[in-house]
């Protein structure tokens, strides 16, 4: 069974042994995978001599075999992977022990029963693998953290990630007014054509653009880069949900300006079992679609890695792993 792993230091493909459901598990033949961020990242943190990692938290595929115990899916059922670990019930905090999934880039998978959820039906195999992280936070910080409301008006800078294609879909089909920020024309033109109302240039004077605007929320990942930025352009007593750093992880605060202004500061991240089922429900109602930017076969996984970087996708980016 082929992989893309990280090993001793390199990318590389690699023969795993065919894994086995015991009691409890499921064995999943994965179709698609999505690329996270996070994807980039970890091979940057392990050590040169770390045994062999499967890289990937997205995936959606077909139950291939079950264990003993199993009784909520069935052989022949479709679906998506949950990579939140050990995280069942929506809380303040992931509680103790949660983690994200790795694993999903490559041709099987055995994870436990409760770690995959029913595909949305409309969706293909591309859309259904990108799926659940990006979705999952962008459900979490817009709707738990963001408390978003019909007539809120939402600015979501960066508009081309993944989060921030779900969370202009999902803020639009809750009544909501989306503004987003980009340095590329197309992804301005792009995050309109999704719902997007307006959007501006990145390196623009942000209160001159907006100075007609009300922003009650905004949903920040870039970090350092638009932080204050963002801070800036927020009504007194509005509310920020950060839930990256794709920029400097450390910022300047002018606290005296914070508690004048009355803001409201959350910190988000990935999301609950919980919460998944509430947004593939979404999904469903309101025949949500992935934007799928590109698609590259698991045989071309580090050409993806090395495109994700780059940073000109709009929306997702998918590995095909079987048909």
């Amino acid at each position: 069974m082929k992989a893309f792993v990280h090993e001793q230091g390199e990318l590389r493909f690699k023969n795993m042994d065919e894994p086995f459901a015991d009691h409890g598990l499921v064995t999943v033949a994965i179709r698609a995978a999505g690329l996270n961020r996070r994807d980039l990242s970890i091979p940057k943190r392990r050590g040169s001599d770390a045994d062999a990692l499967v890289l990937g938290s997205d995936g959606a595929g077909v139950i291939e075999s079950v264990g003993e115990g199993v009784s909520d899916v069935s052989v022949g059922d479709e679906v998506v992977i949950n990579p939140a670990v050990r995280w069942d019930e929506n809380s303040d905090a992931p509680p103790e022990g949660f983690s994200i999934l790795d694993g999903t880039f490559t041709e099987k998978i055995v994870l436990p029963a409760n770690q995959v959820e029913k595909k949305p039906e409309h969706l293909s195999w591309d859309e259904a693998g990108v799926l659940s992280l990006s979705a999952l936070t962008g459900f979490r910080a817009l709707f738990t953290k963001g408390n978003v409301m019909e007539g809120d008006t939402v600015f979501i800078p960066g508009a081309g990630s993944g989060v921030a294609s779900y969370l202009i879909q999902f803020a639009k089909n809750a009544g909501a007014r989306v503004i987003v920020s980009s340095r590329s024309a197309k992804k301005r033109e792009q995050a309109q054509e999704l719902g997007a109302d307006k959007s501006i240039d990145t390196n623009s004077d942000w209160p001159a653009e907006l100075k007609d605007e009300t922003v009650d929320l905004v949903i920040e990942s870039v970090g350092r880069a638009t932080f204050n930025r963002s801070l800036e352009i927020l009504k007194k007593g509005g509310r920020m949900v950060v839930f990256g750093a794709t920029t400097e992880d450390t910022v300047e605060l002018d606290l005296r300006a914070f508690f004048y202004g009355q803001y409201q500061l959350f910190g988000s991240t990935m999301g609950s079992r919980q919460e998944l089922k509430a947004m593939l429900d979404h999904v469903s109602k309101h025949q949500v679609r992935p934007i799928v930017d590109r698609t590259f076969t698991l045989d071309e996984a580090e050409q993806a890695m090395d495109y994700l970087a780059e940073g000109k996708q709009f929306g997702n980016v998918a590995l095909r792993i079987s048909e």
